[in-house]
């Protein structure tokens, strides 16, 4: 499958989403997106080093951080990199979002990024399902609001309760003047693979399109 970009779908909830600053609210939004209850979660897994398992090589990236697209039957595989998990994370929903429309026709919209896309949290039980509700959580927000974030940052990554913050800039989707992508439908768990050493860590996750 090429990476042709097809029409989005117009039937949008519009309606901006409130800030989230405080800290009850975010608990809130997770219990919320998740279904799980706020309290000990298990110890966390090891990241296993996909590239040695399935013996994939290492790409030799001109870049030490960035995204790409992976042909997978019917659905599509997101693959970004950077050189530790934050990095790693924030291509990762880039990539999701460039996609769905091409980034570089989003602008900022400083209203919509601070009310929409600021304190978006995901927590898991380990960390394939941390991954999957961090896309998950970004990707109710453009089903919810339209939001396309064209720069991501990671506040923080709690490796002991499995927790991820992050802030995103961008603006609602205008097909009026971006670029016509394909939408993603869904996060999957299928063939998920996360790859982390000193300095490079690298995610595969294939979505529903």
């Amino acid at each position: 499958k090429s990476c042709d970009r097809f029409a989005l779908e117009k039937s949008r909830n519009m309606n901006n989403r409130p800030s989230s600053d405080n800290e009850a609210l975010i608990e809130a939004a997770i219990k919320k997106r998740s279904g799980r209850k706020k309290g000990p979660l298990s110890t966390p897994g090891k990241i296993t080093n996909a590239l040695e398992d399935d013996n994939r090589p290492m790409e030799n990236n001109a870049s030490n951080e960035g995204f790409e697209y992976l042909d997978h039957t019917a659905d599509i595989q997101l693959h970004s990199w950077g050189e530790n998990m934050e990095k790693c994370l924030e291509q990762l929903i880039k990539c999701m979002f460039g996609y769905m429309t091409d980034l570089d026709f989003v602008e900022v919209d400083q209203e919509m990024s601070s009310s929409v896309g600021k304190n978006i949290a995901a927590q898991g039980h380990d960390w394939q399902s941390l991954i999957y509700s961090f896309l998950d959580e970004w990707l109710f927000i453009f089903h919810d609001t339209g939001f396309i974030a064209k720069e991501v940052e990671i506040i923080s990554i709690d490796r002991n309760m499995l927790r991820i913050t992050s802030n995103g800039k961008g603006e609602r989707i205008d097909l009026e003047k971006h670029t016509q992508g394909t939408e993603v439908k869904a996060i999957t768990y299928s063939n998920m693979q996360i790859s982390e050493t000193e300095d490079r860590c690298d995610i595969w996750v294939i979505v529903d399109i």
